[in-house]
């Protein structure tokens, strides 16, 4: 059984976190965020380390143990470093760019697709077939992604599609003749 939830999470320098009750919140140089921590569980600030402890020995309030730690951990590096998700895009004429407040793809549809872009995220091109979309919230930063990636997942027999950086993708054989 895993014990993420015993290891503490050090707060990095200019990185302020406050833990008001159930309420953590984290400022650093990119934004501000917050989560409400679970009854289950109860967080600490000792030498510039946050620890989560569960209050009981229940089974929920050890799953709940991991699972805040994790997300505390997330606000932290997010709010110091930044969550970056990289997009690539395979297939003849398929590209995007980025004009003004708006990510314009070309997918093979016979219009292009305009994806608006959230508050809080950023998104670049430095190439017309590979995005980086970046901010300070990690759901938010994975969500925009993965919208993206929506409007034309990878095919498996040529490859064609919008993929994550680094993603795998099991291809098939064609028809045989």
């Amino acid at each position: 059984m895993s014990r993420v939830g015993k290891n503490p999470i050090p707060i990095p320098s200019g990185t302020q976190v406050t833990l008001e009750g159930a309420l953590l919140k984290a400022k650093g140089k990119l934004g501000e965020l917050t989560i409400t921590l679970h009854d289950d569980v109860e967080g600490a600030i000792e030498d510039n380390n946050l620890y989560i402890k569960p209050r009981g020995n229940s089974q929920r309030a050890r799953s709940m143990w991991g699972t805040f730690r994790a997300q505390a951990a997330n606000i932290i590096k997010g709010v110091s470093e930044g969550w970056t998700r990289n997009l690539e895009i395979n297939g003849v004429g398929y590209r995007a760019a980025v004009q003004g407040k708006d990510l314009r793809l070309q997918l093979g549809y016979s219009h292009d697709v305009v994806f608006p872009i959230p508050d809080g995220i950023q998104v670049k091109c430095e190439r017309p077939t590979h995005i980086s979309i970046s901010g300070h919230d990690k759901q938010k930063v994975g969500q925009v992604a993965s919208e993206i990636r929506a409007w034309r997942p990878p095919e498996p027999y040529k490859g064609k599609g919008v993929k994550y950086e680094g993603e795998y993708i099991f291809r098939k054989e064609g028809k045989k003749k």
